[in-house]
């Protein structure tokens, strides 16, 4: 059974291309109406990307999730209510019977919507870990580095008979 007293991260549904405006509304939204005691952040995951125009290399920032946002909050209907008619919300990812359905322990971490201590990884250097998320997804290699400021993790696994550096978010591995 769900702790509705607990705060619980859920998934917004946003109209098209307006992810940035939604989030600013619903910070204004906590501000004016006081819920900074229920809602506890609003989230849209970005990543970067290099693109290349006009044989030039730049760096950009594309979001992980089109349309949707990531909000860790308190439910009662009233956040419910003032949430869902927030400018650019179209409604929360919800259950069979129409109320919001949190986001697992297992989809919070695969989001990696929750920064992660240097303490709670379970490997160190050296330890060998399997690639869980990403492109290289069922990959396995061995631990070079841990960048705690980045949250980020160098791997070196084995591509094509060479061993190959990567670097990785914390979420992206487990320790085997």
């Amino acid at each position: 059974m769900i702790d509705m007293s607990q705060p619980q991260w859920y998934v917004l549904q946003t109209q098209y291309g307006y992810e940035t405006i939604a989030k600013e509304s619903l910070k204004q939204m906590i501000d004016i109406n006081g819920f900074q005691e229920l809602i506890f952040e609003v989230v849209m995951p970005e990543e970067e990307d290099i693109v290349e125009r006009n044989g030039k290399r730049k760096t950009v920032m594309r979001k992980k999730y089109p349309n949707y946002l990531f909000i860790k909050m308190i439910y009662t209907k009233d956040v419910w209510y003032m949430v869902r008619q927030t400018r650019g919300v179209i409604d929360f990812c919800s259950g069979f019977d129409g109320k919001p359905l949190p986001m697992t322990p297992e989809e919070v971490k695969r989001a990696q919507l929750e920064k992660i201590n240097v303490e709670d990884l379970k490997f160190v250097v050296g330890d060998h870990v399997k690639v869980i998320a990403g492109p290289l997804i069922d990959f396995i290699g061995e631990v070079k580095e841990i960048k705690s400021d980045l949250q980020k993790v160098k791997v070196s696994v084995s591509m094509f008979g060479r061993d190959t550096s990567v670097e990785l978010e914390f979420g992206q591995v487990e320790k085997i």
